[in-house]
């Protein structure tokens, strides 16, 4: 959905359940970027993101070497991590806003 100069992104899981939680967030992070892309856009004008995890202080650490290889650098966007159980054994689920 794209608004008033402003692309949201709900919920985006990887489509490999099986896999590791770092290599279902890299998944998803692919599928933002090209997400991004389609509207115009990508991470570096990423405003926010909210993250759902099933155990947050277990695999924060491990989300988190993705995530901050993934960011630009100096772009960093307000981000929320949240507990959550997730739809279909899920590791890790990321919805963003962002600039156009």
């Amino acid at each position: 959905m794209v608004y008033n100069g402003v692309v949201y992104l709900s919920g985006i899981k990887s489509p490999n359940k099986t896999a590791s939680g770092a290599e279902q967030t890299k998944d998803v992070l692919s599928e933002i970027d090209r997400r991004l892309a389609e509207v115009g856009t990508d991470k570096s004008r990423l405003l926010s993101a909210t993250i759902w995890m099933p155990e947050v202080i277990r695999d924060v650490g491990e989300l988190n070497a993705v995530w901050n290889e993934w960011l630009t650098p100096g772009r960093r966007p307000a981000r929320s991590c949240v507990q959550s159980v997730l739809q279909g054994h899920s590791l890790v689920e990321i919805a963003v806003i962002a600039a156009v």
